[in-house]
């Protein structure tokens, strides 16, 4: 159970208007991580058959993973027809531990690359969460600048029938039952510019269908509708921001966000991160350091720790306080079972110096205690991201696979 601190349950009672949430971790062999796109098939490069990208993989994994002990002593590669499924097979131990839950994977740096610096990706732009019965699906969040939005749907909606045309039109009870939510992904089609479905949507407005083709978009981490706002609860302000996922743009959305707070005399802040499944660790960094105006230069944000043979790339990250800080004395974090990683990190991080006045609030989170490095072979575009460290808070507490409900 996410324990409520109650310093912070009144914050929680603002939460109804704030809007929704979006997001991996950050060390280029520098941490980061987040959407796993199919890298580029590239077999006929010389140095990229299927064979030597899979024993590329394998020897990264050995000189880096941090949990060498989990890995099998051989595991030959040609059962496997792809370099994930033979990623996966070697890091099925550490899978079976709850330690390494599909963090370590096979991506192409062209696609990650684009999304990390620019927010780009294709597709309807929204976020979907079914309901409890699991037969009704709907939009929980539809981002600025996308297809849905530009269409008139935002969240709140219901997806009731996919089709490809009004003809075939399946509704999502029919679809879940004979396929189960696997069958939803492949009713909406692969995320390629193009792509079209028609969907019959209810929403304030009544039942419609509509027509809707993906598209590239750059994903905005802050909403510019409801991303940072300041509510007054009974004329004291309290700030709210809404980070959707740790990426480079994310930064002077947040900078400008703390700074108005820090004009407004703000000390009471809710951090949403209920959708937010990571990103890069210098931008959660960031985040730190924009909560840590009375931090000083010598307190630790979070410590940094590879296995034993990379001691070496071990880091204590101190607090750096910026010109937009500010000095909260309370904070209710939004989390969810998919609020993970770098949101993680900084909720851990607060832990030590708020105490009772840090209060995960919604529910508890997904545990994701390490961090991924990237690890290139550019004439393949295949980018390995291998869990090769752990991070703690300034306690030395970093432990929570299950999640974080026990620690806030």
């Amino acid at each position: 159970m996410v324990q409520r601190r109650g310093a912070v349950l009144a914050l929680a009672a603002l939460l109804a208007g704030c809007g929704g949430g979006g997001g991996s971790d950050g060390f280029t062999a520098s941490p980061v991580a987040g959407s796993t796109p199919t890298p580029t098939p590239t077999s006929s490069v010389a140095g990229c058959s299927l064979r030597e990208r899979q024993d590329w993989a394998a020897a990264q994994l050995r000189e880096w993973y941090l949990f060498p002990e989990t890995l099998p002593a051989a595991l030959d590669p040609t059962p496997y027809a792809n370099v994930g499924d033979y990623v996966d097979a070697l890091t099925a131990t550490a899978r079976g531990q709850r330690r390494d839950r599909y963090f370590t994977y096979v991506t192409s740096i062209r696609d990650e690359e684009a999304y990390y610096t620019a927010g780009q990706s294709a597709g309807f732009g929204v976020r979907l969460a079914l309901d409890q019965s699991g037969q009704r699906l709907f939009i929980t969040e539809a981002f600025e600048g996308a297809p849905a939005l530009t269409a008139g749907i935002d969240r709140g909606a219901e997806i009731l029938a996919i089709g490809t045309t009004t003809a075939n039109l399946r509704t999502v009870g029919a679809i879940v039952t004979a396929e189960g939510t696997t069958g939803l992904t492949t009713a909406l089609g692969p995320d390629t510019a193009g792509t079209a479905r028609v969907l019959r949507i209810s929403d304030a407005g009544g039942t419609r269908t509509v027509t809707l083709a993906k598209t590239d978009f750059a994903l905005a981490p802050v909403s510019s509708r409801y991303g940072a706002k300041v509510i007054s609860d009974g004329g004291r302000p309290v700030g709210y921001v809404n980070l959707r996922t740790f990426i480079q743009p994310a930064e002077a959305p947040l900078r400008a966000a703390f700074a108005q707070f820090r004009a407004a005399g703000i000390t009471n802040i809710i951090v949403d991160l209920r959708y937010n499944g990571g990103g890069l660790v210098s931008v959660a960094e960031l985040v730190g350091d924009l909560m840590g105006a009375n931090r000083s230069t010598s307190e630790v944000f979070s410590y940094t720790s590879f296995r034993t043979e990379k001691s070496a790339e071990n880091d204590t990250k101190l607090f750096t306080p910026q010109p937009e800080s500010i000095a909260p004395t309370r904070v209710a974090f939004i989390g969810t079972s998919s609020t993970a990683s770098a949101s993680e990190l900084v909720i851990n991080a607060f832990v030590p110096y708020l105490h009772g006045n840090a209060g995960l609030i919604g529910g508890n989170t997904y545990g994701k205690p390490v961090g991924q490095i990237a690890l290139d072979k550019p004439a393949c575009d295949d980018r390995l991201r291998v869990i090769a460290f752990a991070t703690q808070n300034a306690a030395r507490a970093g432990d929570y696979y299950d999640g974080l409900a026990t620690e806030v």
